[in-house]
């Protein structure tokens, strides 16, 4: 027979559980903390810098979403920022005062969070008014279409959910949902996009699970 200590269920089998769920929850909340905190110093690198941008992708629909109810945000490991292209060297500098490290990496330009950094601990830049792929519906929106949410610059709510119709990979979808569900856009949308990005839009609201 097993000593009591050593038992399913003893005492300390379930400390040694609540230990390792806690040590699970505690990453959870440094590795969401890391990301709020990257978002952060980017922005306010630019910002002192006087370099326009816009919060783009993931964390812009939680900045809309939260506006609405705080308990439907959706955490995100990515940073993606709208930048002018004719700002990226001054956006190199300002951005490397604050730490990042510049890389253009298959294609993509982005800065490191750290010189030992990898791709996925860092902000990602698309370019205002330039497609992100050549087949894409819709360029990047214009930095006009931003605004300023609490400490940050966001793009506006019709220029992001333009962004991620025109994008249209699963998450994106699944980030349009989270705007759906909160009320930020229903049907009434449809009618005021480009035809292909409207019909893309009414697909997900008639099929909100699909």
């Amino acid at each position: 027979m097993a000593a009591p200590a050593t038992r399913a269920g003893s005492p300390s089998i379930r400390k040694n559980v609540l230990e390792w769920l806690m040590s699970i929850l505690e990453r959870m909340v440094q590795a969401v903390e890391r990301v709020r905190q990257r978002l952060l110093r980017a922005s306010r690198a630019l910002d002192q810098a006087g370099i326009a941008y816009a919060v783009i992708g993931g964390n812009a629909v939680a900045a809309w979403v939260a506006r609405v109810d705080e308990s439907a945000v959706r955490n995100t490991q990515d940073v993606d920022m709208l930048l002018n292209r004719s700002q990226l060297e001054s956006a190199i500098q300002a951005m490397s005062r604050a730490g990042f490290v510049f890389r253009h990496v298959a294609g993509v330009d982005l800065f490191l969070d750290g010189p030992d950094a990898k791709a996925r601990d860092a902000v990602h830049i698309i370019f205002a008014g330039e497609k992100v792929r050549p087949d894409y519906a819709e360029a990047a929106p214009s930095l006009a279409e931003a605004q300023r949410l609490d400490e940050i610059s966001v793009l506006s709510l019709p220029a992001l959910v333009r962004m991620k119709l025109t994008s249209h990979r699963d998450k994106d979808r699944t980030h349009l949902r989270d705007l759906i569900e909160v009320g930020l856009i229903d049907s009434a949308w449809v009618a005021a996009l480009p035809p292909v990005l409207g019909e893309r839009l009414q697909a997900i609201l008639d099929n909100p699970e699909g």
